[in-house]
């Protein structure tokens, strides 16, 4: 069983940075493509980013340029990056894994695994 763990989130300014994290814990991490997706308020969940276990991203066409996906295996943790946030990037943002495949992996079904999520709020 996988169990992953969101941290980071918090009240932030426009403009800001912040770096969000999700640690993993059963299985094997090198070998798990990972994801982030975000619910914002009154919205379906969406694609964030990718990130497969050769370390290839994708991220969502919105968001290239400001988030920036990455994974550590020692320490069996993935992050996202958020640059010159916008107030609306508002929303839990939720880490997500599968334990098999070599892809780059981009719709919610196909994740096997969720964190509860951690909320980023961005103020104006």
């Amino acid at each position: 069983q996988v169990q992953l763990m969101e941290a980071g989130g918090g009240v932030v300014q426009a403009g800001d940075s912040l770096r969000i994290s999700c640690s993993a814990s059963g299985g094997t991490f090198s070998s798990f493509p990972m994801a982030w997706f975000r619910r914002a308020p009154g919205k379906e969940r969406e694609f964030v980013a990718a990130i497969n276990v050769y370390g290839v991203t994708h991220s969502a066409d919105s968001l290239k340029g400001r988030f920036t996906i990455s994974r550590d295996n020692v320490e069996s943790t993935v992050y996202l990056l958020m640059d010159k946030l916008k107030p609306e990037d508002t929303a839990v943002y939720h880490c997500a894994a599968r334990t098999w495949g070599s892809g780059t992996y981009l719709l919610d079904h196909q994740y096997e695994y969720w964190g509860r999520g951690t909320q980023v709020t961005v103020s104006s």
